[in-house]
């Protein structure tokens, strides 16, 4: 791997990290416990299109676990993983065929992880009556991806990155 490609990943893992304590201090704008916007998700899409699926995957995958060593739980760690990996699932899968603006692909990555989040609270709690949560977390993803992608958009068109 080339030492700019390396320099370029661990920029976007810092800012991924950075984006995640942000949004961490950012109190709840509603009471929906659980919704947030996920600002780290700006440098796992800008990865996904400007260097690919395989690095998107790892910044992804390597913010969670640092996040959650660093600031969450053992159990926010399972949440986020079955979260990010439904979602970056979702991502990569959209992107490849062309057919998607960054801005759906960001909207299907945001559904996904609440999904995923879902999913596993499900398995954990060994119970399904979560379920009823998932509109309002699914219209929430909706919202937020809308958001993101529309950022990512942006830089994805303004930053170049050779590596």
């Amino acid at each position: 791997m080339k030492t700019k490609k390396i320099a370029v990943l661990a920029l976007a893992i810092a800012l991924a990290m950075i984006l995640s304590f942000v949004e961490s201090q950012i109190p709840a704008f509603v009471a929906i416990p659980g919704v947030k916007i996920g600002l780290a998700n700006i440098a796992v899409v800008f990865v996904l299109y400007k260097l690919g699926w395989k690095e998107a995957v790892l910044i992804s995958l390597v913010r969670v676990f640092m996040v959650s060593v660093l600031f969450g739980t053992a159990v926010s760690l399972f949440y986020s993983v079955a979260g990010a990996v439904l979602s970056l699932t979702g991502m990569v899968l959209l992107k490849k065929t062309g057919l998607f603006s960054t801005v759906a692909v960001s909207v299907t990555g945001g559904v996904l992880h609440n999904v995923g989040q879902i999913l596993m609270a499900c398995l954990l709690l060994e119970t399904n009556v979560i379920v009823y949560y998932l509109p309002f977390l699914i219209l929430s993803g909706v919202i937020a991806g809308v958001v993101i992608g529309v950022v990512s958009a942006i830089m994805v068109n303004r930053v170049q990155v050779e590596c």
